[in-house]
């Protein structure tokens, strides 16, 4: 009797179906088939893609999906973040695009929807949010146990990084990410997230706008211990800072580059992005 139940159960298992995953909006997908075709609209996550070794899966990106450097040079790009090339993006047969809320318009996000891909929607706010990420894509894609060794690393980073700033000084911050206008990053961003981390407040926060414009003056300035300017997506150059230093004499020294690519992108390259912001913050400390 005990064997016939151990076998009933094992044939009410094989019957039963995949459980979903639940992406950032709250919709629930059915684990992919083995041919799933993705477009990815979000850099960040191509880069992730990849990492949980779904080269062949990705059929489609963005302009602005640059890593991994060699893997994506093969991989069909429909256009930029904020407008793809809609027919370019059918011919290649999606069957998953993933965007994100920041990166994506809502619109153009409903308008590939009505083509018939299913939409993966991300948005990472709490760096710890990589977490979710990791195991969304890896469960959505099978790729559960590439996913949870990246978590594994992923944790190992952030205690490293918690230790560290332990002895690091709290600084205001005022982390620059275009110019003409200025815009900064408000305190509910992934960026804001991330270098509340090593104790840095930034400032120029607006409670409705996720990424404000700003007015450089002196008085803001007088309130801040550091101006980081971004590499992207402004590509911030050392003319840039140095136009800064001739127009605010008093704040010169309070400039400094800093690489966007380590501070904004979540998924894999937010492993890097631990130990990067340890090594920028304890570097000025």
């Amino acid at each position: 009797m005990a064997g016939t139940t151990r076998n009933r159960g094992k044939a009410t298992a094989a019957r039963a179906p995949r459980r979903a995953v639940v992406d950032a909006a709250g919709n629930a997908h059915a684990r992919a088939a083995a041919g799933a075709r993705i477009v990815s609209l979000v850099p960040s996550v191509t880069e992730l893609l990849f990492a949980l070794g779904l080269d062949e899966m990705v059929v489609g990106r963005t302009a602005f999906c640059v890593h991994p450097v060699d893997s994506v040079k093969a991989v069909v790009s429909v256009g930029g973040t904020k407008r793809v090339n809609l027919t370019r993006l059918l011919a290649l047969a999606p069957t998953h695009v993933v965007v994100n809320v920041d990166e994506n318009p809502k619109g153009m996000v409903e308008a590939i929807a009505a083509l018939g891909p299913k939409i993966v929607v991300t948005h990472p706010i709490e760096v710890t949010d990589n977490v979710a990420l990791y195991r969304l894509l890896g469960g959505l894609f099978d790729r559960a146990a590439e996913a949870e060794a990246l978590v594994t690393r992923f944790d190992e980073r952030l205690a490293a990084l918690r230790a560290r700033a332990a002895g690091l000084p709290g600084r205001r911050v005022l982390y620059l990410i275009w110019r003409a206008p200025w815009m900064t990053v408000s305190a509910d961003t992934y960026i804001a997230r991330l270098l509340a981390l090593v104790n840095w407040q930034t400032l120029g926060h607006d409670p409705q706008v996720r990424y404000p414009t700003i007015e450089l003056t002196d008085a803001l300035l007088a309130e801040t211990d550091l101006v980081l300017f971004s590499s992207e997506p402004f590509p911030f150059k050392e003319h840039h800072l140095d136009a800064f230093r001739a127009a605010f004499p008093a704040h010169a020294g309070k400039a400094r580059p800093i690489d966007g690519q380590r501070v904004s992108w979540y998924g894999s390259r937010a492993i890097l992005g631990l130990d990067y912001i340890g090594d920028f913050a304890a570097a000025l400390a």
